[in-house]
Order: C-alpha cells, then structure tokens, then sequence
C-alpha cells in the first residue's frame, strides 16, 4: 500500500510551440482535470482536484511536476484547500517543480483553510535553470469554529525552497502556532487574520516593475498591510496581510495583472471558478 493519500507526476513539453502533457499520472486522492486551453493561449491550465473533499488526520499527498525547456503551465485549484480536525497526525504535503531553461509556470492556488484543531505541513521544492520563469502564490485562512475564535487551528507550516542552477537562492518558512505564539503582536499576524504571498522569480524584474507594483498595490481598497521585498536572484515577494481572502486574492490578481503587462503585454486568463 502507498504510503501516500495522493500522488500526482505531471510531465510538460514543447511541441512545435504548444505546451503539452508529456505524461500525466495520479493515483489515490488527487487528480487533475483535464487541460484547458484559455483564450486560444499556447499553454494549458490544469486544475486540482481533491475527490475527498478535504485534508483529514494523516493524510500525505505528494506533487511532481516537470516543464521541459520553453515548455509553459498554469496549475490552480478548483476551490479552496481544507483541512479539518487532525487529532493524531499532521497533513503532509509535498510539491515538487522541475523547470527547464526558458520554461514557465504559474502556480495559484486557491486559499488553505485550517479548521479548528487542523494541523498541516506543506514543503515546495522548486528546481529552476537560466531563463525560467515562476509566479507561486499561496493564502493561508482560518476556518470556522464553534466558539468563534480566530486562530482555533493547531500549526500551519509552510517550507520553501527555490533552487536555481541547483544552488538554493530563497528559502520561505512560515509557521503559524497560536497555542505558543502571540498572534496579534508586531512580527506575527499584527491583528489581522490571512495571510497571502506572492513569490515571483524572473529575469524580467526590474526596480521599475518593483515600483509599478507597489503604487498599484497601494491603490487598492480595503483594509490590509503589505511588503515587498527583491529577492537574491531576479526576483521578488510580496506578503499580504488582511481580514478577508477576498482581498487577498485581488491583490495578487492585479499584481498578476501588471507582470503580465510589463513582461508580455498580456492579460491573464480569467480561470472561471464560478
């Protein structure tokens, strides 16, 4: 028997200037829609697909995805990730990426939610050569509780590690653990309640883009704080913190918005979730 809840290996290749799917295999709990070809786009967008319904006590689910050279991908999720009661054992999820030269992917996952008691660990692994490029985001939301409160969720934590010609040139690490920490205070949550990061790794940057996006980001309403931060590499993130997942997401959406305008004089595909 597997030792995971979920596998899925998604290979992609450049075929005469389309990205396609080389090979596709999952088994157990996840799965992959089939691809979508928006706005006549040379690439796809795959959608994942949990059949449970959820993350429930123990569960592991691991994600292999390979882009050959100038091969390109949208991967998001069909709604939002949930993770309910872990009373013995963490959910574990671990994601691999692989991309080749001049490859590109974006990664836009819906929001994790974490119920009362929910305990979840997800690690990104991503391996990058010269000339890829990757747009990751990932909100972080606490579910209901019968009592009401905030933060009745046990650990959220959240490790990644981007490797560029296999040298490590960013490392993430978040973890949220209400029962030790002071949630509220200046360096956690700062009395806000979700938590949005948008991590951009790309060539392209520039400070001009950096700054584009900062005016733009502060002309958004709502109540929210935010950062922006250059990475080592051409690169950049931009941690969000808000009250809403709402607003979250249309921060990235139009952080979104403006790299594709600078790099490719494009809109992105609107990914008709409801």
């Amino acid at each position: 028997m597997s030792e995971w809840t979920g596998v899925l290996d998604l290979v992609m290749e450049n075929r005469l200037g389309r990205s396609v799917a080389k090979s596709v295999y999952f088994q157990g709990a996840f799965k992959v829609m089939r691809p979508v070809y928006f706005n006549k786009n040379s690439y796809p967008c795959y959608y994942l697909l949990n059949p449970g319904g959820g993350y429930l006590d123990g569960d592991r689910y691991q994600m292999k995805v390979t882009l050959g050279e100038r091969a390109m991908l949208t991967l998001t999720t069909q709604s939002s990730t949930k993770v309910y009661r872990t009373p013995t054992k963490p959910v574990y999820q671990e994601t691999i990426f692989h991309m080749k030269k001049d490859s590109y992917l974006e990664y836009l996952p819906d929001a994790l939610i974490a119920y009362k008691d929910a305990s979840c660990y997800q690690k990104n692994s991503i391996y990058m050569e010269k000339g890829a490029t990757l747009l990751y985001s990932d909100i972080l939301t606490p579910g209901w509780s019968p009592e009401g409160e905030k933060f009745s969720y046990d650990m959220l934590r959240l490790k990644t590690e981007i490797y560029m010609e296999n040298q490590l040139v960013a490392f993430d690490h978040i973890k949220l653990h209400p029962a030790s920490q002071h949630m509220n205070e200046l360096g956690f949550m700062e009395g806000y309640t979700h938590l949005g990061s948008l991590i951009v790794v790309g060539e392209k940057t520039s400070d001009a883009l950096l700054d584009r996006l900062y005016e733009t980001i502060q002309q958004e309403a709502g109540e929210f704080t935010f950062g922006l931060s250059k990475l080592a590499v051409p690169g950049f993130t931009i941690r969000i913190l808000a009250n809403y997942t709402q607003v979250i997401e249309r921060i990235i959406s139009v952080c979104h918005h403006v790299i594709s305008d600078e790099w490719y004089q494009t809109k992105p595909s609107f990914l008709r979730k409801y």
